[in-house]
């Protein structure tokens, strides 16, 4: 199932996105179904919704907001998390005086809630005025159950869902100040959707891929199972000693072929389209304004 939040002439609320891309209305099937994203995943009640969108309408003129617009928390991210994309970014100049190539242990930084927009939204260039902006496709992963001190073996069964995530980056204020949250956490800067795919329908996230198209050019392209730290070695590293909450959000890292891993650097300019892909999720798409 491909969970939505989206809005109308009566605001926001839950839906289904179904095979034909129509949004359909999980609470006008079921009104006692929680309001928003967060709440229907703490709430336990998948197999409702479920049987709620068997008979749920289709809205006309439905629009796609993000399908979690406010995280619990500040969205998790990593960093030099496929092994091309860490040498990549090594040999960019780019990376701020960091000593290893490929991390010891997963490089963790946040995103805020601000930063989020939905699929379909601009991607504002005037946040960075340096002229680095760059484009990082990725999986995310959307907590169900929480809790902190997660064991790798448990933690596929945290998992609520997967979406996608731009983690857009202004590459010059990210050098700038070393730490990457004044580079990367501007508003604007963290697309996210077009819908959650509930885990059921993904027994194994290492089967899934990604890519990342430029203006139908295909930039970046790998396999979940090129990770270097898993999803569960990630949900356990973070949990260890942070509580994880339903509808916390942790994207993945990016792969290979990142605007600054060419020569000279690809950065993106106004009027560029940003597409990624990962099957059975959607197309997650923004244009650069």
């Amino acid at each position: 199932m491909r969970l939505v939040t989206f809005a109308d002439g009566q605001g926001e609320r839950i839906g289904v996105l179904d095979a034909t891309g129509a949004v359909r209305d999980l609470r006008a099937a079921d009104p006692s179904l929680p309001a928003s994203m967060v709440e229907l995943i703490a709430s336990g009640r998948l197999a409702e919704a479920a049987r709620a969108a068997a008979a749920a309408p289709a809205v006309q003129g439905a629009r796609l907001c993000a399908p979690i617009p406010r995280p619990p928390k500040n969205l998790f991210c990593v960093g030099k998390n496929y092994h091309e994309h860490a040498k990549e970014f090594a040999g960019s100049g780019f990376d701020g005086g960091a000593k290893d190539v490929v991390p010891p242990f997963p490089v963790v930084f946040t995103k805020p809630h601000t930063s989020i927009i939905a699929t379909g939204a601009p991607i504002l260039s005037a946040m960075d005025p340096t002229g680095g902006l760059d484009y990082e496709g990725e999986l995310a992963v959307v907590i169900g159950r929480g809790g902190r001190g997660i064991a790798r073996a448990a933690a596929l069964s945290h998992v609520f869902g997967y979406t996608i995530v731009n983690d857009v980056t202004a590459r010059h204020l990210q050098k700038r100040h070393s730490q990457w949250v004044l580079g990367k956490g501007l508003d604007s800067f963290c697309p996210m959707g077009p819908a959650i795919l509930t885990a059921d329908e993904v027994p194994d996230p290492r089967a899934l891929t990604l890519s990342t198209f430029v203006n139908g050019e295909r930039r970046q392209h790998a396999s979940v199972a090129d990770l270097i730290f898993d999803i569960p070695t990630l949900i356990e590293a973070i949990s260890a000693g942070i509580t994880l909450e339903p509808g916390d959000v942790i994207a993945t890292g990016t792969p290979m072929g990142v605007g600054i891993g060419f020569t000279p650097p690809r950065f993106l300019q106004p009027g560029d389209e940003v597409r990624i892909e990962v099957p059975g999720i959607g197309a997650l798409v923004n244009t650069v304004q």
